[in-house]
């Protein structure tokens, strides 16, 4: 028997104790628990979490897992974990087995041990350009996320300094899953994936190119605003990059106005990505329009110049306010004569979003692609319960795949909605469906729970709950590899209470 299945049978037995008032268990659960009357399987196990030492189920879970695990067992989740920024994960690996980063030289990057670095390079100068497994050293610096958790700024930057000194390129970048159409640079991540300004200042300082068709478009992400200053400043290109649309996404009027005047186009069209990706798609004022921008942004682009007529897909700017519903840009277009009649289904759609009985039906196939998306495009902004249900009543696709193959259940539980996902849930969605990012269901909520940025606001565990008490798989890799804590301890107290639904393999 597994030291694990010893644990949940301890933790059966204490809730049967508990439960029939043995005094024992009775101080055992108080102890931990003083006002609980009950306790379910999952408050079982984090008692014996904590009285093992560990400030939850899942550190404690790990920690027994680890125990099991081979060392290249062991390097290959810490190399996993910081990339993904999962620092309860490396903690837990590095006060168990405090050399584990020096397993590779990649580790040894990735966890800022210069001293380590430095012995290596003065025996093997040109450890400093060698890949370790599909990455080079540099890349492994850069895209850790170390420096958020227990890692040390100067140390960081002393290992990128060695590195540099033996070769290795602020250019450097890796083929994300080996497509040559769509490379990573270590500028991307520094700044777009691991929020790291200092690495990021570092590399443009050294001649790293910002115009690497990732870096501007996920510096707009970060919730400030230094890492779009530096690029700007080092010559970024706004154009080509769909960054204007992407800080639009959060109705950032500084990030606008930073491009805007760093040369940045207000009439720009969308662009396709390198990689194949579909990208933005629309206009500044459309956007503006459909993500529910305010009457500011809309002067901030036409003071820039913006065409208040310019078309998408047949639709003036004013069509998508309306059909969106968002009537403070639809009134600022009006203002500055934006206004277009609205014919057949626009007008409906525009009745919709107002709030009328639309007194018809749609005919989706009629409709644009763009609006036929409506559905997942607008599910996450507040407020929208009344609007969505108007729009499906009304004969709008509701498990209709985007571009990227997510359907609107998907986004509802990635977005951490759980009334939204709950609603579309009640109207039995294609629970089997995987995206083209390769994700599930509960894969799409995991990846949210960790990713969405306003996940801090969300409820992703709801969302997983929801989906879990539908029947979907729990992959037992799921759980070992959920990087948010509060989620991987949910994951793992379902998977202890519920090990029918545990699968060794799927999707994520």
């Amino acid at each position: 028997m597994s030291s694990l299945e010893q644990l949940r049978r301890q933790a059966k037995a204490l809730r049967k104790a508990f439960a029939s008032g043995a005094p024992e268990a009775v101080a055992r659960v108080r102890a931990v628990l003083p006002e609980a009357a009950e306790i379910k399987h999952a408050d079982a196990l984090h008692i014996l979490a904590r009285e093992a030492g560990h400030a939850s189920w899942p550190k404690l879970k790990f920690s027994v897992d680890a125990a099991e695990m081979d060392r290249a067992a062991k390097a290959e989740r810490l190399k996993i974990a910081l990339y993904f920024g999962q620092h309860w994960v490396v903690d837990a690996l590095l006060s168990e087995t405090p050399d584990l980063g020096r397993d590779n030289f990649g580790l040894a990057c990735a966890v800022y041990d210069i001293e380590h670095v430095t012995a290596v390079l003065g025996r093997d100068p040109d450890a400093a350009t060698r890949a370790i497994g599909v990455r080079r050293p540099m890349c492994h610096l850069a895209f850790s996320q170390h420096l958020h958790g227990q890692g040390s700024e100067s140390d960081m930057l002393a290992v990128a300094n060695a590195l540099a000194e033996h070769g290795a390129s602020a250019n450097d970048f890796y083929n994300y899953n080996d497509q040559d159409n769509s490379p990573l640079s270590v500028l991307y991540g520094a700044i777009g994936h691991s929020n790291n300004m200092a690495l990021g200042r570092w590399l443009l300082e050294r001649g790293a190119d910002p115009n690497d068709n990732e870096s501007l478009y996920h510096a707009t992400e970060l919730g400030h605003h230094e890492g779009l200053r530096m690029l700007l400043d080092h010559g970024a290109k706004v154009e080509g990059t769909n960054a204007l649309l992407r800080a639009m996404d959060f109705n950032d009027h500084t990030a606008i106005r930073m491009m805007l005047q760093a040369g940045a186009d207000p009439n720009e069209g969308f662009f396709h990505h390198p990689s194949g990706e579909p990208m933005g798609r629309v206009y500044p004022l459309h956007q503006a329009a459909r993500r529910m921008n305010d009457a500011e942004m809309v002067r901030i682009l036409l003071d820039a110049g913006a065409d208040p007529t310019v078309t998408f897909d047949g639709l003036a700017p004013y069509e998508f306010a309306r059909v969106y519903g968002n009537a403070e840009v639809a009134q600022a277009l009006r203002e500055k004569g934006g206004a277009v009649p609205l014919q057949g289904q626009i007008a409906l759609l525009a009745r919709i979003a107002d709030g009328e009985e639309p007194g018809a039906f749609l005919n989706p196939a009629k409709l644009p692609d763009e609006l036929r998306n409506m559905v997942r495009a607008i599910l996450h902004q507040p407020n929208v319960m009344d609007h969505l249900q108007r729009l499906i009543a009304a004969g709008m696709e509701w498990d209709r795949p985007d571009d990227m193959g997510v359907t609107p259940v998907q986004t509802a539980g990635w977005e951490g909605l759980p009334d939204i996902m709950a609603y579309f849930l009640r109207l039995r969605p294609d629970l089997s469906h995987v995206n083209d990012y390769g994700g599930t269901l509960l894969g799409t909520i995991i990846h949210g729970s960790e990713n969405c940025p306003d996940r801090a606001e969300r409820d992703h565990i709801a969302c997983a709950r929801l989906a879990l008490e539908e029947g979907v798989a729990l992959p037992k890799r799921a759980i070992e590899l959920a990087g948010e804590e509060d989620m991987a301890e949910f994951l793992a107290e379902w998977g202890a209470a519920h090990p029918g639904q545990v699968v060794q393999d799927g999707p994520g």
